[in-house]
């Protein structure tokens, strides 16, 4: 999967960056490389899911999907 981020210099120096494909994704970080470590991280959480919190039924079944 590929998705775009938007990257901006903080004011108070270093960079933000967010996700326009995820609300509320967004990270910082004090230089561009661990900027982009946390952004994965970021995305990951955002889009990781608590199994325990659905509810299925016995013909209901879980994939993964990698895009």
């Amino acid at each position: 999967m590929k998705l775009k981020i938007i990257i901006h210099e903080a004011d108070e120096g270093g960079y933000w960056a967010e996700v326009p494909a995820i609300p509320g994704c967004a990270t910082q970080g004090e230089n561009l490389q661990e900027l982009i470590t946390n952004i994965y991280d970021a995305v990951e959480g955002c889009l990781s899911i608590d199994m325990d919190d659905i509810k299925l039924e016995k013909t209901d079944s879980v994939m993964e999907l990698a895009i």
